[in-house]
């Protein structure tokens, strides 16, 4: 039997054991499946205490709390956050710490969908470990603006590189009989007052972009669960956008899981009405808008006749299903959990996620001569920084250090500067034998500038703290960053930057230093992992899953709407640029960025040759990649198209990650999901692919063309 089959009949056996159980339910059974409790009191004098909601035998708190039901098989649903690993927000005082794994924006940066999906069963292992049976992960907004506090948590800029790698995290997790969500539906893309913020876009630009991100993840991995976004969508909240929720995802789609509301995002039980199927974190509700709409709210409109049976009914059905069609009722003994494995698949993660920005041949730095090695900034003697907010992870032993940075608004108090063991400095120190290390906090350009001047060699760290909550009012490094850097490079111009961030920087200093490495947040084993791609253990391979601008001038918003204003401030954001997102607005617009999407050097080189493009339904390609340097590395050959029928338009139609020896070639076919090559037409409620002429090129970024073909499309209408 084929995945496929195999799957849809999985589904239909959940369904038809949803429809069942949900038949014998009591209404107060039902009521109780619909919302979620977070396990502690949020935002009160009783903050920090236990929810008496949860029975008192629960002892593995969670973020999301739901009582089963024993007498018809149903257990509990306890969910954790998040993508990066099983985080802990402090109600778990004994947890002994997770895996805490490379940001997605790493992940998006190896284009290696089957170490997404490894991340995700290891992240379910240690999640069924802790009894938490639904995972907060999969997130794939695209980044559509680079001061987005929350891109780290996101894949990259491009709809089918995000559709793709999120469907092998959501594979992976419920390949483990724990649910995941795809989130957050839809266009979660800035944070500043995100719960008040109102997201305006052309509805047929949305399906061809962020929501075209959800569909395809979703047919690729079916999850079990969609979390929509805080804000809203033209007007109205996404978790109770009905032509959003109703309309496209369980309408035109065909969903068959069930929408839960991110927490403290349902201000009105009429959300049950537009799509919403569970309340989660209602205590998070209570605290923004001062009530719990699932709860009383929505049983006295059930009374009344305003919430229909059969709307009941249905959200209980599509909670069930999902629990079913993954099989957490069926859960026996715990799997034994390998940490050591997964700190390696850690390990692999940040390697393969480092992206070679710059190197004019100071890299790899050798290991077998005595050199004087200045290590700058970044609190390098500590750790490896981590993103902020909800999904921070608690590694094994605890962090390095933990720096409170504050903040207004209810996420001000997860605002801080986590830092995981080992440092890179102590990394540096192991994988440098010969050489002699001195350190300087980069406290003062000054001073900075002193200790580059007397080494051989100088590798600076440029840090930024960025997360849920808050976005940055610029792309520069904070705490006068810049400043040491260029001080450090006019001292000593042997120096090399090394970038720990959610998001592109700026950099005023790049024509002054001679190697720049964007190690992004890589998780408890980027020490290790930075170490090793400095002094060539590892060829670099990643390659940037967003564009870095050379100013904010060139992003489609200058100026952020909103940013500064008080916590609790409407805000409105047009995305004018529409399906234009990242690369594709470069391409409109003409703008040479610093660095381009798909953008990353190797320690090695490869060259492409012999492309065949045939046309038709689709376009499909073939090429050949050969290394022609002299040490072994992974490239990821990239196809675009860049002229639909006579229309200028860029788009990602296909990737592949090829690991190669010296000399070595290898021919790869890549075919292009046909919704890439088209538009979508919101009258016909389908896709149009238009009779034509398409070019297409392979290349190492979305700025490169290295090898450039035709082929005919025939006119098309097809699905929804």
């Amino acid at each position: 039997m084929t995945t496929k089959l195999a799957a849809e009949r999985e589904s239909s056996e959940a369904d038809r054991r949803g429809r069942e159980v949900e038949e014998q339910m009591t209404d107060e059974e039902k009521f109780s499946l619909i919302i979620s409790v977070l396990g502690e009191v949020p935002g009160s004098a009783a903050a920090g205490t236990r929810d008496p909601r949860i029975p008192d035998d629960v002892t593995n708190m969670s973020a999301g709390y739901t009582p089963g039901v024993p007498r018809l098989g149903i257990p509990a649903i306890q969910s954790s956050d998040a993508s990066m690993g099983i985080t802990n927000p402090g109600y778990r005082p004994d947890d002994p710490g997770a895996t805490a794994f490379p940001s997605l924006i790493a992940l998006g940066s190896s284009f290696n969908p089957h170490l997404v999906r490894q991340g995700g069963e290891a992240i379910a292992r240690e999640a069924r470990a802790r009894g938490f049976n639904v995972q907060l992960a999969g997130g794939c907004n695209l980044a559509r603006d680079p001061r987005n506090g929350r891109n780290f948590e996101y894949f990259s800029e491009d709809p089918y590189l995000s559709a793709v790698l999120a469907a092998e995290q959501v594979n992976g997790i419920q390949s483990q009989g724990v649910v995941s969500t795809l989130k957050h539906y839809t266009l979660n893309c800035n944070e500043t007052n995100r719960h008040w913020l109102d997201a305006i876009i052309d509805p047929d630009a949305h399906r061809e972009s962020d929501l075209l991100t959800f569909q395809i993840a979703i047919e690729r991995s079916q999850p079990g669960a969609i979390m929509s976004g805080y804000n809203k969508v033209n007007g109205e909240y996404a978790g109770g956008n009905h032509h959003l929720l109703n309309d496209v995802l369980k309408g035109a789609w065909g969903y068959p899981g069930y929408v839960m509301s991110d927490w403290g995002a349902t201000p009105d039980w009429r959300f049950a009405l537009h799509g919403l199927d569970q309340e989660s974190g209602i205590q998070g509700d209570t605290l923004l808008w001062g009530k719990q709409p699932f709860t009383d709210e929505l049983r006295d409109a059930y009374a009344r006749g305003e919430l229909p049976q059969e709307r009941l009914s249905d959200m209980v059905r599509r909670i069930l299903r999902s629990l079913f069609a993954v099989g957490v009722d069926q859960w026996g003994t715990a799997p034994e959990v390998d940490m050591e494995l997964h700190d390696q698949i850690a390990l692999e993660g940040a390697r393969q996620g480092i992206v070679l920005l710059e190197n004019d041949g100071v890299l790899p730095i050798p290991t077998d001569e005595p050199l004087k090695v200045a290590v700058i900034g970044g609190y390098a003697q500590q750790g490896i920084v981590s993103g902020t907010g909800s999904g921070a992870v608690a590694p094994v032993g605890g962090f390095a250090g933990v720096i409170k940075i504050g903040g207004a608004g209810v996420m001000g108090r997860h605002r801080n500067l986590f830092l995981f063991p080992p440092s890179p400095l102590e990394e540096l120190a192991k994988a440098l034998p010969q050489a002699q290390l001195d350190f300087d906090p980069g406290y003062t350009p000054a001073e900075a500038a002193l200790t580059a001047k007397r080494s051989d060699l100088v590798i600076v760290f440029g840090i930024r703290v960025e997360g849920e909550g808050f976005d940055s009012a610029d792309l520069s490094l904070p705490w006068g960053q810049d400043a040491v850097i260029e001080a450090v490079a006019d001292a000593n111009p042997n120096t090399i930057v090394v970038l720990e961030t959610g998001n592109p920087v700026s950099m005023p200093w790049r024509d002054k230093v001679r190697a720049i490495v964007e190690a992004w947040y890589p998780g408890q084993a980027g020490g290790r992992a930075i170490a090793e791609v400095l002094t060539g253990a590892v060829n670099p391979s990643g390659r940037l899953p967003v564009t870095f601008p050379e100013s904010l001038e060139q992003t489609p918003r200058p100026e952020l709407p909103g940013l500064g204003t008080p916590w609790g401030t409407p805000v409105t954001i047009e995305y004018g640029e529409g399906a234009e997102v990242g690369y594709r607005w470069f391409a409109r617009t003409g703008a040479t960025p610093t660095y381009a999407f798909g953008h990353g050097l190797s320690y090695t080189t490869f060259a492409y040759g012999d492309l065949e493009v045939t046309g038709g339904d689709t376009v499909t390609a073939s090429f050949t990649v050969t290394n022609t340097g002299d040490r072994a590395g992974a490239d990821v050959p990239q196809l675009y198209l860049t002229e639909a029928a006579g229309e200028q338009r860029q788009r990602l139609l296909g990737f592949e990650r090829v690991q190669l020896q010296p000399g070595e070639s290898r021919r790869l076919t890549l075919t292009a999901e046909p919704r890439l090559l088209a538009r979508f037409d919101g009258t016909a409620g389908q896709w149009r692919i238009t009779t034509g002429t398409y070019q297409v090129a392979v290349g190492r970024s979305a700025d490169s063309r290295e090898l450039v073909a035709e082929t005919t499309l025939t006119d098309a209408l097809f699905g929804s």
